[in-house]
């Protein structure tokens, strides 16, 4: 009874100490952050969870980009590919890889209009871009793209 009951112990207070885990999230901003949350003691109701109101904010949207050369300097490129996570929150996360460079940056909806935004990006090598585009849906939208080397492109964001 005495050698059972240091083990029953010892399995007590690891089996209590593995009971968490390590959740990510993303800010508005769309930074990843990690927060610890333990579980809840066994036996316990978890709460559910809080139904999202009409018209509320609905969950970030991973979106492909696809920018198509309009003028020589990106023909030589050709077509250039990314993403753009809709934070639908009028802001949105932009990654696009142009030359070997991964250029990151934000997209933000224009004031006093829904539709139309802006979105710009940089690469740590110093390469810049900038775009305007319009959404006619959260899902789906079109725009132009202009990159600090003169090519300028018509970006499709969304769809397949």
């Amino acid at each position: 009874m005495r050698a059972i009951l240091p083990c029953a112990l010892t399995l007590l207070v690891s089996s209590g100490l593995t009971a968490c885990y390590v959740v990510p999230e993303r800010q508005a901003d769309g930074q990843v952050i990690y927060q610890h949350y333990p579980l809840p003691p066994m036996g316990s109701v978890v709460p559910p969870r809080a139904a999202v109101p009409p018209g509320g904010a609905s969950a970030p949207a991973n979106l492909p980009a696809r920018l198509y050369p309009i003028n020589d300097i990106a023909t030589s490129t050709g077509i250039v590919t990314g993403s753009v996570t809709n934070m639908m929150t009028g802001k949105g996360v932009f990654n696009v890889s142009y030359q070997g460079e991964v250029l990151t940056g934000e997209a933000t909806r224009v004031s006093n209009d829904e539709r139309r935004g802006v979105a710009s990006a940089f690469s740590p090598k110093g390469l810049y871009m900038s775009c305007e585009y319009q959404m006619n849906t959260p899902y789906q939208g079109a725009g132009t793209c202009t990159f600090s080397n003169g090519a300028a492109y018509r970006i499709h964001i969304g769809g397949n």
